[in-house]
Formats: C-alpha cells, structure tokens, sequence
C-alpha cells in the first residue's frame, strides 16, 4: 500500500532525526529545539504505532471483526493524540521555567539545526501529503506541525543571534506547544465522537428522515441509527413502513442515502399493519412496564 510506504518513510525520517535533534537542543542549550525533539519523538513514535495499525486496519471483515478492522486506524490516531498532549504539556512547563530563569544559548548552532529541520521535516511532509486515511492525515498534520514549528525556531534563532534576547526561545517553544495542544485537542474530540457512536458530522437524522419519507410508498421511517466506522465511511439501520413494491422502495432509499454519504445500509421494511415492537423507544417499555412483549413468528 502506497500509505503504508509514506508512512514508513516518514517513520524512519522522523526518528533518526528527532533523536540527532534532541543531541542538537542539548547542545545549544536550546528549550525550542529540545521542545521540538520532543514532540517529534512523539510524532516518530505515535507514526511507528500508526503504521502497524494502518496496516491492521486495511485487513477484511471476518467472523471476529464484522466491521472490519477500519477503527484500529482510529485508535492509532487516539494514541498519537495522547502523546502530543503529554508532550506539549511537558514542553510548555518546561519552557515557562525557562522565562523567569533564561539561559545561554548558542545561536550559530541553533540556527544550523533549524534549517536542516525545516528540510528534513517538509520531505517527510512531501510524502505524507496524500492520505485519505484519519491517520495519515494524523501523520501529515505532525509532519506540518514540525515544519512549522522549525520555522518558527529558526526566525527566533536569527532574531536571537542579533538581538540577544534569549527570552524568544522559550516563548516560541510555547507558542508551538500551545498549536500543537489545540489541533491535539480537536482530533481527540473527533475520534471520540467516532467511539461514541455519535452521528457523523455534517449528517441530519431529521433530513434524512424527511427526505427518505418523501419517497412514494413510505408511510413512516424509525429507529434511524447512523455512525462511522472511521472518518470515511458512514453506515446506518432503520425500519421503513411501506406498502408497494419493496424492491423499487429499497432502492430508491439507497440512492438517497447516498446523497447524504451512507454507502453502507440495513433496511428493514415493515407493513403497515405489522405492529413493530421496537417502535417505541425503550424508555416507553419502561415507563409501561407492566407490558410483556411476546415476539410472533
């Protein structure tokens, strides 16, 4: 697979670097390039836990899986996540100790480290620019991130290496922390919308109900449930009441279902004098306990 190589690539990119990167900080006594080895030590290895994964998550349904193994892909972005958090939180205690207490800083070499990040870190980028999966676009993002945040070291360190004013260093180190925090923070959210089974962003439940009970046969449409096995593919189930011909109905149902992004659908079609017995939520049963459904064949 095409994103199982970039990722690879962008694996063995990541972690030579990050480590020569981290001798670099050490070396200069820089906060920002420690901070930012930091983070791409995280990124190198929440891409290695990303590439096993993504290569899990292409394989087929099967008898455990029914689903397929799309949400390992997902649970790799969860894992990522989690380690961007830890590390910007790390980085931006880190560098707040350094603001009241800075330190000497060897510009020169900080200046040589920053441009070879920005070199290596926009490759990796280059490589990893095309993926449709949550978690190369995970990847991608991380790669960005690091270009950016090389970039940002790099204006400090020339800044720095005329002004003198070693403040800037761990202030950007901050600056970074705190992008990478945010954007950590939204895709936490996402994957755990995704988990909670919570419908899909951007899908109506009340539109596609309308929508679907517009079609000539449908009396009434319940028990709509919609999700995402990962960010790409969203499936639903629903009971549909109609009356004419099932196969015309099913199909136009489909059809409509994909103009909202369902590719994936169980249709349940019931007469009208068929008494569902899901038809009222459980929180109905509940209330009428005193009621026992008996199931008819």
């Amino acid at each position: 697979m095409k994103t199982e190589k970039n990722i690879l690539i962008a694996f063995i990119l990541n972690l030579s670097f990050s480590i020569f990167e981290f001798i670099g900080g050490t070396i200069t006594n820089s906060v920002a390039v420690i901070s930012d080895s930091i983070h791409d030590i995280g990124d190198a290895v929440s891409i290695g836990i990303s590439y096993f994964l993504e290569k899990k998550s292409r394989k087929q349904p099967d008898s455990t899986y029914t689903y397929g193994y799309t949400r390992y892909s997902v649970l790799g972005s969860v894992i990522t996540t989690i380690i961007l958090i830890t590390g910007s939180v790390m980085v931006i205690v880190n560098a707040a100790e350094r603001t009241i207490n800075p330190v000497e800083i060897n510009y020169n070499g900080m200046i040589i480290f920053a441009v070879i990040g920005v070199v290596v870190n926009f490759s990796a980028a280059y490589f990893t620019k095309d993926g449709d999966s949550l978690n190369q676009k995970a990847v991608n993002l991380h790669m960005l991130e690091d270009v950016l945040g090389w970039a940002v070291v790099l204006i400090g360190a020339v800044i720095m290496r005329f002004t003198d004013f070693s403040v800037i260093d761990p202030l950007m180190s901050i600056a970074v922390a705190v992008f990478i925090l945010v954007n950590a923070l939204k895709n936490l959210k996402e994957v755990l919308d995704l988990f909670l089974e919570k419908v899909p962003h951007g899908i109506s439940v009340e539109e596609i109900k309308e929508h679907i009970s517009g079609i000539k046969g449908v009396l009434d449409v319940h028990h709509i449930h919609i999700w995402s096995m990962n960010i790409n593919s969203n499936c639903a189930t629903m009971h549909i009441v109609a009356e004419g011909n099932p196969q015309l109905i099913r199909n136009q149902i489909r059809e409509e279902l994909k103009e909202h992004g369902i590719y994936h659908a169980t249709l349940e079609l019931e007469d009208k004098d068929e008494n569902c017995l899901d038809k009222h939520c459980h929180t109905e049963y509940i209330a009428s306990s005193g009621h026992h459904h008996h199931h008819h064949h």
